[in-house]
């Protein structure tokens, strides 16, 4: 990374995009990178519309307001794209990344993308609920963002994830795996059109 790469998430309030984009930021510094993690609050409630924002650099990063042209857009939560927002500003050469079980190629349709943009689908939900039992579908959104974006390399970022939800969830082994299963089955689970 040469220059900043922005993220902006969106999902509602439970289903870990500040988590997300957390861990996203403290795995890329502990790779040596530059980077910044923040949440933007609305009203604070369970299935409220949330936004969570990163920047990832091989500089220091000097932005210090929201993510508004980002390079990267996340939607954990599939019935946020009927929202113009959730794509504006949206970079000509931009990714979008959908928890939805839908052909990318239908989606790119809905979200209305240029030509450079692309489109990537993976089904979060169903994966979070077969590998850990819950639909909170932030880590393998996580997955699907490695396996699409190049922002480090897989092997790495997993090993740093793999400590990183150790500390989280200190004592439950199994919360630990299932969200490492989760990140690696969205690796290989993700669709692009």
């Amino acid at each position: 990374m040469s220059t900043v790469t922005e993220v902006r998430w969106h999902g509602r309030g439970g289903q870990g995009a500040k988590t997300a984009a957390v861990l996203l930021a403290e795995a890329v510094s502990e790779a040596g990178k530059f980077v910044q993690g923040f949440p933007e609050y609305g009203p604070e409630r369970m299935g409220a519309p949330v936004a969570a924002f990163n920047r990832l650099s091989d500089e220091p990063i000097h932005l210090h307001c929201h993510v508004s042209t980002p390079n990267i857009v996340v939607i954990l939560d599939p019935t946020l794209i009927k929202g113009p927002q959730i794509v504006e500003g949206l970079a000509d050469d931009g990714v979008v990344l959908v928890n939805s079980p839908r052909d990318p190629s239908e989606l790119r349709e809905v979200l209305g993308l240029g030509g450079g943009q692309r489109v990537f689908t993976v089904d979060a939900s169903r994966i979070a609920r077969e590998t850990i039992g819950r639909d909170i579908p932030n880590m393998p959104m996580m997955g699907a963002l490695l396996a699409v974006s190049g922002i480090m390399p897989l092997e790495e970022l997993r090993a740093i994830m793999g400590q990183q939800l150790e500390t989280k969830f200190k004592g439950k082994r199994e919360v630990v795996e299932g969200n490492l299963k989760a990140i690696d089955r969205a690796i290989q689970e993700v669709q692009g059109a």
